[in-house]
C-alpha cells in the first residue's frame, strides 16, 4: 500500500504543527521521520495511520491504482507508540490473544512462538501492570512487528530499551518487516532507524503561529 500526502497540514488552535507537506511513501519503503520532541512527529504518524485527519490538504492510500477508503486502513496498519497503553490487567498470553483477534500474525506464527520471540517467556502469566517499562516496550513492538500488515508505524521504538533489547528490536525488524513499509519517528536516535533508506525532518514544514 502506498501513502500520498498532498499539501497536508495539521493545526491545533492557532498553531500549525506542520503545513504544505508533500510526501509519497512507497510500498516496502523504510523511512525515518526526524525532529526534536514536540516537533509534530507523532501528529504526523497519527495522520499516516488514518487515526487523524488533516486540517488542510489530503492523505490518500493506494493499493495499485485503487484508492482505498480511510476507514479500511486500520486493517493494513500496526503501530507501536509510547502513548498507546496495554491493558494493564492482561497477562502476556491474554494480550497476544486479544490483539491477534483483530489482526493476523505474520507467517501464521503461534502465540507460543511469539512469546518465545518476545524474550518474556518467564513472565507470560504476569499482568502488564507488573511489567517494567522495557518489558512493556518489547510487548508493543511484538504486537506491531509480528502483525500481518502492509505498514508498520513505530514511534520512538527504542524507548526504555537497553542495549541488548535494541539489538533484539533491530533483528526483529530485519526478520519480520523486510517486505513491509516501516515508518519510524525518532528524535535522532540512530539505532531506532538505522535500517531506513530515507529520512525527512518534520521541522521543514513548521510555519509557526499565525
Amino acid at each position: 500500500m502506498k501513502i500520498v500526502l498532498e499539501k497536508a497540514g495539521k493545526k491545533f488552535y492557532r498553531e500549525w504543527i506542520f503545513r504544505n507537506l508533500d510526501l509519497s511513501i512507497n510500498v516496502s519503503e523504510k523511512i525515518a521521520i526526524l525532529g526534536p520532541n514536540g516537533s509534530g512527529k507523532s501528529t504526523l504518524l497519527q495522520l499516516l495511520a488514518g487515526a487523524s485527519i488533516p486540517t488542510e490538504g489530503k492523505v490518500s492510500y493506494l493499493e495499485g491504482n485503487t484508492l482505498l477508503d480511510p476507514e479500511e486502513i486500520y486493517e493494513k496498519v500496526s503501530i507501536s507508540a509510547p502513548y498507546l497503553d496495554l491493558i494493564e490487567d492482561y497477562d502476556l498470553e491474554e494480550t497476544l490473544s486479544f490483539h491477534f483477534h483483530f489482526k493476523k500474525p505474520v507467517l501464521n506464527l503461534s502465540d507460543e512462538a511469539m512469546i518465545e520471540l518476545s524474550g518474556l517467556s518467564s513472565s507470560r502469566k504476569k499482568m502488564m501492570k507488573y511489567y517494567s517499562s522495557g518489558m512493556k516496550q518489547r510487548v508493543k513492538l511484538i504486537l506491531a512487528l509480528l502483525s500481518d500488515v502492509d505498514i508498520v508505524l513505530l514511534d520512538e521504538p527504542c524507548s526504555n530499551l537497553d542495549r541488548k533489547s535494541i539489538l533484539w528490536y533491530q533483528d526483529l525488524v530485519e526478520k519480520y518487516a523486510a517486505y513491509k513499509t516501516v515508518i519510524v519517528c525518532s528524535n535522532s536516535q540512530q539505532e531506532e532507524y538505522s535500517f531506513c533508506k530515507r529520512e525527512i525532518n518534520v521541522m521543514e514544514w513548521k510555519p509557526g503561529i499565525l
